[in-house]
């Protein structure tokens, strides 16, 4: 008897081969992964494509259910809503997480935890005060830009600068965060004697919009360097900046250490004029891409970049890490993200810290700051992780 079940089990899986799949055992639990389409948030997309690859679709027997929030989410918040609460009414519902953890986030998470109290809810790149979100999430992730005021700068000397343009605009310098991340760069390159300069450049949001913004980098990066030196390095705070940057610094000299949210997506392509189709997703074949490049064109050692996209490791991350966590393998802790997030970046290292309310001095263990090594191209990684950022840079506003 069990030759005969052994013969059809065997006849079975062949005719499953040669028929294009095999039949997965259903999976115990879903996880629900909420990110923006591909024109609001490709890079946060291919993560939750990364983990329907890993551990299937819910909707055929898997583990991963994603849906994506409308791209004018701000007009249709409740929409937005609506889809994160919708998660909760699948009872094999475990965990839910949103990336970018938009406008209404905070609200579809107190709205899940009054259905389903059980299920884990975790915020990424949260756009909602820290008190707030972290009133209704278990676990809120965000890259630390408090460490990456000092680690900046630190780079960009390790690099061969000698001084550093910081490039924005005032609706930016009125943000906490960003005017707060400049104060620390300016304090920081005083310290490892760099010369901090700041330079205004025009709102891509203004009249003058994204064309006008980028044309005017284009021409002050040359201006700027005949000013400041060939070793200087810059930083600047808008996405619409990052192209044109790039472009001037490859053909005229210069460092950038990283973008305001890096990724090897953010400003490259475009830079560099890389048709990246073929390589979507898979971020050593897109760093490897850029890197033959930024050395054909004698730029080796001068530009940087996460190597994986901040936006694509969270989603990966955060989901692998709920997994650990209901499978008990893990707990809420830094060391424990960090690992899962280490799994779907291989080659790179993170490191992090405790959100620290400046008003009040209180640590959140449930809001982790997290940031990855910077890899420069035709150099490797600067080995940033590794670096205690001193104390004192820590509460400068």
């Amino acid at each position: 008897m069990d030759k005969v079940k052994f013969i059809v089990a065997a006849t079975l899986f062949i005719f499953l081969i040669a028929s294009g799949g095999i039949v997965y055992a259903d999976a115990p639990y879903h996880i629900g992964i909420v990110t923006g389409t591909v024109s609001q948030g490709e890079d946060e997309l291919r993560g939750a494509e990364k983990l329907i690859e890993d551990y299937g679709d819910a909707s055929s027997g898997g583990m991963i259910a994603h849906v994506t929030y409308p791209d004018n989410f701000m007009q249709e918040m409740e929409t937005v809503i609506s889809q994160i609460v919708g998660l909760a009414d699948d009872p094999l519902m475990k965990a839910i997480v949103v990336n970018q953890s938009i406008p209404g986030t905070t609200e579809a998470f107190r709205r899940v935890k009054e259905k389903r109290p059980d299920i884990l809810c975790f915020a990424a790149e949260a756009q909602e005060d820290p008190g707030v979100i972290s009133s209704t999430a278990d676990l809120v992730t965000s890259v630390n830009d408090v460490y990456r005021g000092y680690l900046i700068p630190v780079a960009a000397k390790m690099m061969g600068a000698t001084d550093f343009v910081h490039i924005s605009f005032p609706r930016h310098m009125s943000y906490e965060l960003l005017s707060r991340r400049r104060n620390i760069m300016e304090a920081v390159c005083k310290d490892i004697g760099v010369n901090f300069h700041f330079e205004t450049a025009p709102d891509p949001v203004s009249d003058v919009g994204v064309a006008g913004a980028q044309q005017f980098i284009l021409e002050k990066v040359p201006a700027w360097l005949d000013k400041y030196g060939p070793k200087t390095a810059f930083f600047n705070t808008n996405v619409a900046h990052v192209e044109p940057l790039i472009r001037q610094i490859v053909a005229y000299g210069g460092y950038y250490v990283e973008s305001s949210v890096p990724s090897p997506l953010r400003g490259y392509p475009g830079a560099l004029g890389l048709d990246l189709t073929a390589e979507k997703g898979n971020f050593p074949a897109i760093m490897k891409k850029i890197e033959e490049v930024i050395i054909q064109k004698g730029a080796s050692g001068r530009l940087g970049t996460w190597a994986y996209s901040c936006g694509y490791a969270e989603s990966a991350g955060l989901v692998e890490l709920a997994r650990r966590i209901i499978d008990g393998e893990a707990e809420m802790t830094i060391e424990d993200l960090v690992d899962a997030y280490e799994k779907y970046t291989p080659g790179s290292e993170w490191n992090g810290s405790y959100y620290v309310d400046l008003s009040t001095g209180i640590e959140k263990t449930n809001y982790i700051l997290v940031y990855q090594d910077t890899y420069v191209f035709g150099r490797g990684y600067l080995g940033l992780t590794k670096l205690e950022v001193p104390e004192k840079y820590l509460t400068i506003r």
